[in-house]
Formats: structure tokens, C-alpha cells, sequence
């Protein structure tokens, strides 16, 4: 293997496409390729969608990328996906019913189950977790031998094992990343445990690419798949961040933040619990604020007129909290919290720079409720999302928050996949 040539492929597993990507040893960025899925099905509160579409995406993205670099190269694969996205499988990994999406809210009997059992520290509570929908389907399908989550099907399809999780996906499922197990508090919930995946850490190989696969194009036969994560922590990956303090602020809908930890964090009353990551923790939240907020009061050409003439370094003191309606999650858990707009700002100018400066001291209540809870106080935050692009707004966070934020160089969770192939690889 010449080690200089060396590639790996990170594929990321959208709501509305399927993207991949290829990286040399050195980490840069050599080709990107994407392709399109149909909508979910959606019935009232019923979100379904059919796997095979999946991997007719991915074969899609993987062939283009395949014949825009040196495919003999390619040593390894990881796969990202949506987070409590779940689906039933015969022994042979077949789905025996549509997938249930992350965002599904049907399985409310199950999740009432789950509630009367699982401790509150679980991820595993709401209508949107994955166990909520795997007793669903378990129910529904009994003949099921492999209930998996979104990423945990495409590495099956890739390696012809669908017996593989890993602890990021697993935890909505009930997975308890401490004491690293399938809890005993299943069994009064009546799961058959026989048919729940390994767990194995993000970036571990799961076994060589399945023989004929992409032959066509003159795939490494050699190429291991690696074991993957949920997309928002591969996109978290991809910024680089890797030590304890290192954060990432997404300024995306909504106001979403994680920060690296020694010890798990879990507050489950502001929706905040950890993923394990390597030797640490990834803890975070997210707020409703965000740019969902403004481009409510302004439109894309508006904020761009606006943007060249914010004065970070003349605040306006109007202390606002941007809300579109009542109602927030964190760092206040308050679902009757009003929208906080007044007083009235002076010109439009004021009032989007009063609004930028309610979400960023928003955005620092966040990281101090983190670090009241246990988690340190970033050192330095990678930014990501539209909202990052914005250098006034930075500089302006920059003064709130009293540590150095910057723009993410890279912050495409398929970027952040393509990493852990590497590092699964190597490891």
C-alpha cells in the first residue's frame, strides 16, 4: 500500500440526498458527488421511508465518485446516518417494512412504555427515539431477525453483515454508552435483544467490502468498511475538533452547540445528553432561536444589504431574545418563554444587529449551562452553518463569548465520515 495515494470515502445519509465524498492520506478534499431522494412518506404523524431507495443512492454517489478518482486506492468507508432512523430485517437483511424516519412521531403507545421504564438519563425517551420505533416494528414484523439503525443498513449492504451498530446510533435505541451494554431494563420492555446489532465504537472495521462491489470500477477489493455515526456527529468531526473544550456552534434553523468532555453530561430537562466519542464525551444542545428567527423579520437580499454595515464593536444594549413563537428548550426549559423583540430598535440595521446579538448571548447561556452541568467552557469554537459565513457576527460572538470562534474550514458530516474511514483504518 503506498501510503501517500492512500483514499477514503465518507458517505452521509440525508434527509434529502445522499452525499459522498473522497479524502487522501494528507486529508484534503478530492471529489464530492450527491444525489437526490424521494420525500418520506408522510401520514399525519406517520414518517416512512423505503431503505431500498438508500442504497440505490448511495450505489448512485459511489459510482460517480468512483470514476472521478483512483478507485484501486481506496482503502476504507464509513457511513454516517440519520439518528433514530430505524428499520426491520429478515436474516438475509431484506426490510420487511418501510424504514420509520428520525422524525417519525407515530409510535406514542410505545414511547408511554418507555417511559414508565427507562431511566430519565436514557436517550431513548420521546416519540422521535429509535426504541420508540423499533418496539413498533418489532410488534409489527415478528418475524424480524435484525432490527438496525439507517447507517447500520448501508455497512450491511457493503459488507453483507447486518449484525453492526455503533455507539452513537445506538443510543436513541437504548444503548448505554457508560457501562457500554444493551441495558437489563429491556427485557421488561420485552425487546429481543438476539436481534439487536453489536455495538461496536465509531470507527472500528467491520470487514471488507463485499466481493464484485463497484468491480466495474476497479474498487480495492481490500477497501474495509468502517463503522460509522449519526450525521450530526460526523459533521462535528469534520470541523476537527478533538480535545476536551474544542466546540462547535452550528448557526443553522436553529442554535445548535456541542463541546468536548471528559465525563458524560446528561440533563435530559434540556434535552442534553453525550455521545461517546473516543476516549471523551460530546455534550450538547440546541435552542430555538436561530436563523430560522431571522429570516422571519428579513429575507436572504436583506441580510446581505445589512451584513457589511454591523458595528460589533458598538453593541446595542437592547438585549433581545429572538423566539419565533413561545417556547424554548435550551438553555432555558421554559415552553411558555416569550419572544423578547422590544424595545423597539431605532432603525432596521439596529434591530439585525440586536437580533445577531440576542442569538450569540443566547449562544454563551448555552455553553455556561454546559459548564455549570459539568462540561468545560470552550477553549475555542469552530463555526458552522450559514450564519458562519458572517465575519461581523463572529467578530461580534467572538467579544460575547471571551474565546477565539472561527469558521469551520470543513463542516459536511460525509467529510467528517470520510475522517473516521481514515482513522478506523489506521487504527
Amino acid at each position: 500500500m503506498n501510503q501517500a495515494q492512500s483514499l477514503f470515502i465518507g458517505i452521509d445519509l440525508g434527509t434529502s440526498g445522499v452525499r459522498a465524498c473522497a479524502i487522501n492520506s494528507d486529508e484534503e478534499l478530492l471529489h464530492t458527488s450527491s444525489t437526490s431522494l424521494p420525500s418520506p412518506d408522510i401520514h399525519q404523524q406517520s414518517i416512512t421511508q423505503d431503505a431500498r431507495l438508500w442504497w440505490q443512492a448511495t450505489q448512485s454517489v459511489l459510482n460517480e465518485l468512483l470514476k472521478n478518482i483512483d478507485a484501486s486506492q481506496v482503502w476504507a468507508i464509513s457511513v454516517n446516518g440519520t439518528s433514530g432512523t430505524v428499520l426491520a430485517c429478515d436474516q438475509q437483511g431484506a426490510p420487511l417494512a418501510p424504514a420509520r424516519m428520525y422524525n417519525d412521531g407515530f409510535c406514542t403507545k410505545q414511547t408511554k412504555r418507555i417511559s414508565d421504564i427507562a431511566p430519565v438519563t436514557s436517550a431513548a425517551h420521546g416519540t422521535s427515539s429509535g426504541l420508540a420505533k423499533l418496539l413498533y416494528l418489532q410488534e409489527s414484523s415478528p418475524e424480524a431477525k435484525h432490527f438496525l439503525h439507517q447507517a447500520d443498513w448501508i455497512v450491511g449492504q457493503l459488507t453483507g453483515k447486518f449484525n453492526i451498530t455503533d455507539e452513537n446510533n445506538a443510543l436513541k435505541s437504548g444503548y448505554d454508552p457508560i457501562n457500554t451494554c444493551w441495558p437489563e431494563w429491556l427485557n421488561q420492555l420485552h425487546i429481543k435483544l438476539e436481534n439487536l446489532p453489536k455495538v461496536v465504537p465509531p470507527g472500528t472495521p467491520v470487514a471488507a467490502i463485499q466481493n464484485g462491489l463497484f468491480k466495474e470500477l476497479n474498487l480495492n477489493p481490500q477497501c474495509q468498511v468502517i463503522s460509522g455515526t449519526t450525521d450530526s456527529i460526523a459533521a462535528f468531526i469534520a470541523t476537527g475538533a478533538s480535545r476536551p473544550g474544542d466546540a462547535v456552534t452550528s448557526l443553522g434553523s436553529t442554535l445548535v452547540l456541542k463541546v468536548i468532555s471528559d465525563t458524560p453530561i446528561s440533563a435530559p430537562e434540556y434535552g442534553i445528553y453525550s455521545h461517546r466519542l473516543g476516549n471523551y464525551w460530546l455534550a450538547g444542545g440546541a435552542s430555538n432561536t436561530g436563523g430560522a428567527v431571522l429570516k422571519h423579520y428579513f429575507t436572504q437580499q436583506k441580510m446581505d444589504q445589512l451584513t457589511p454595515l454591523l458595528s460589533p464593536e458598538h453593541p446595542t444594549g437592547l438585549n433581545y431574545y429572538p423566539l419565533i413563537q413561545a417556547g424554548e428548550r435550551f438553555p432555558t426549559n421554559d415552553p411558555t418563554l416569550p419572544p423578547k423583540l422590544k424595545p423597539k430598535a431605532d432603525s432596521e440595521l439596529q434591530f439585525f444587529q440586536a437580533m445577531l446579538e440576542g442569538i450569540s448571548n443566547i449562544e454563551f447561556a448555552a455553553y455556561q449551562k454546559l459548564h455549570q452541568l459539568g462540561a468545560p467552557y470552550p477553549s475555542i469554537i469552530e463555526s458552522a452553518g450559514g450564519g458562519s459565513h458572517n465575519a461581523a457576527w463572529i467578530k461580534m460572538r467572538q467579544s460575547i463569548l471571551g474565546v477565539a470562534v472561527k469558521q469551520a474550514k470543513f463542516s459536511e458530516a460525509c467529510y467528517g465520515s470520510a475522517l473516521l474511514a481514515k482513522r478506523g483504518f489506521y487504527n
